[in-house]
């Protein structure tokens, strides 16, 4: 099927399902909210501390229609799609509250229904519906793939890989490629080597002490269902970006495997969930970049970039909602702000911003809201005052994870400590001008930044009432994220 007539067929097929959302959203207003995030970054606990607050009574000064006390009632609803799997809440509120552990990451897309009972501000009862949509970041930095060809992606990840940071991570999978000959007939245990090295390659740079975060295709390191499949056994080859793969080898294998990935993971998502949001929260795990070193944090920059690139981005109205629907706004969100003292806060909004600055032009320019927050869904920390000579230190102090390293000791998950984990500087350029060391050059002792990994706090119960989720700005994403749709 020619590539033209298939993006006609797909837009068809959208506008479709847009009338179909439409008709159903008019008699029950409704908001489908994306989540997502890059590796670690607290998708999981955002949706889960978000749900339980407006549920369980949270405190939420900033949510103004909850402050005012115009919502009445907020509670789970059955989810509206039967083919996704419904977001496991309980049991994360279990894992958070009981527990004490943090739940396990996204590693595929689910849904929850929230329904919010309110009052207007002239008086009328109204309801509002908020599917939240669970995805993982990685899934939306293979959108670029539909635009590329083989070829094309093949150069762009050996220039990448070839970087000096990665090259030294890719060096085993290099050395491989070198061996092979695209042009040769194909092979399927030279296909499966080759893959299983990029992966391997791609899974060194999410260490932590690289942080690396531009790593398409995603499903390489959350296969799922789709583990060892034709569909997920390719990988780049050294080939020319305007070359044609000869019949029956290497090269026309990998391409004919690269189109099927496109075919049986990228477009569905586009088609099916994607496309049909109205409202998107990206979540952004900076603390990480600035401990693993600069290389990190621009390539973080790097992948919000091409996050932000993927949506379809503007001013709702009538027409968009019916036959082109658009993201209207847009939140980056710098997560586990508890892990810094009040003092950093705005500095860490403001290294956000910067990573964000030039896409965020372009979607403004389209009418979209966008804005940036550093926030933690839930706060693990609270603050201190150490003094260390004559200086005094705005501290935090947590249960750091069992295994986290601080002062040279080995902890044990059940000890409190204090910690003082650096300032950010108050023009953030220092920081991407190279100006820090980080773990992917330095040892955690000599690293300019050191932000250990803290166990969910303990909470206090009043009777048999589920205790409130401590958080940080919460309010505020909510606020802006569906603010405007309860007044």
């Amino acid at each position: 099927m020619p590539p033209r007539f298939r993006d006609i067929v797909e837009e068809a097929r959208l506008s479709a399902r847009a009338l179909l959302d439409y008709g159903e959203g008019f008699f029950n207003p409704t908001v489908r909210l994306g989540v997502t995030g890059l590796s670690r970054a607290g998708k999981t606990v955002f949706i889960t501390a978000l749900v339980h607050g407006l549920t369980r009574g949270g405190r939420f000064p900033v949510f103004e229609p909850y402050a005012s006390g115009r919502i009445a009632r907020a509670y789970l609803a059955p989810q509206p799609d039967d083919a996704v799997p419904r977001f496991a809440y309980e049991n994360h509120v279990r894992t958070l509250v009981e527990e004490l552990r943090w739940p396990s990451s996204t590693t595929d897309i689910s849904e929850l229904r929230l329904v919010i009972e309110y009052q207007r501000q002239n008086g009328a009862d109204r309801t509002l519906t908020v599917d939240i949509v669970d995805y993982p970041g990685e899934w939306l930095l293979d959108l670029p793939l539909l635009a590329k060809s083989y070829e094309q992606w093949s150069a762009e990840s050996l220039a990448l890989s070839r970087e000096p940071l990665r090259a030294k991570l890719a060096a085993p999978w290099h050395a491989h490629l070198a061996t092979l000959n695209p042009e040769a007939k194909e092979d399927e245990q030279a296909a499966l080597a080759e893959a299983r090295l990029f992966t391997d390659y791609l899974r060194a740079c999410r260490d932590e002490r690289f942080a690396m975060s531009l790593l398409p295709p995603g499903r390489f390191l959350m296969p799922g269902n789709l583990a060892n499949t034709p569909a997920l056994t390719f990988a780049p080859l050294d080939v020319p970006v305007d070359g044609s793969a000869p019949d029956g080898s290497l090269w026309a294998m990998m391409r004919r495997r690269f189109e099927a990935y496109k075919d049986v993971v990228v477009r569905p998502f586009f088609r099916d969930h994607f496309a049909r949001l109205d409202r998107q929260i990206v979540l952004a795990d900076a603390l990480a970049a600035f401990n693993a070193g600069p290389e990190a944090l621009h390539d973080l920059e790097a992948a919000l970039a091409g996050i932000l690139d993927c949506f379809r981005i503007g001013r709702s109205t009538i027409l968009s909602a019916l036959f082109r629907p658009r993201i209207d706004r847009i939140l980056f969100a710098a997560t586990k702000a508890d892990h810094l003292h009040h003092q950093s806060h705005d500095r860490l909004e403001a290294v956000l911003r910067r990573i964000v600055a030039r896409a965020a032009e372009r979607a403004e320019y389209a009418g979209a809201a966008i804005d940036v927050v550093a926030l933690a869904a839930v706060r693990a920390t609270r603050e201190a005052q150490v003094t260390r000579g004559r200086d005094r230190l705005p501290s935090i102090l947590g249960t750091p994870a069992p295994g986290e390293i601080a002062n040279g000791e080995r902890l044990d998950g059940e000890t409190e400590v204090a910690t003082f984990p650096g300032d950010l500087p108050d023009n953030p350029e220092a920081l991407f001008n190279g100006g820090f060391r980080g773990l992917s050059s330095a040892g955690a002792e000599a690293a300019d930044y050191r932000f250990l990994r803290f166990r969910p706090p303990k909470l206090e119960r009043n009777g048999d009432a589920e205790p409130a989720l401590p958080h940080i700005r919460l309010d505020r994403a909510l606020q802006f994220l569906i603010g405007d749709k309860l007044q």
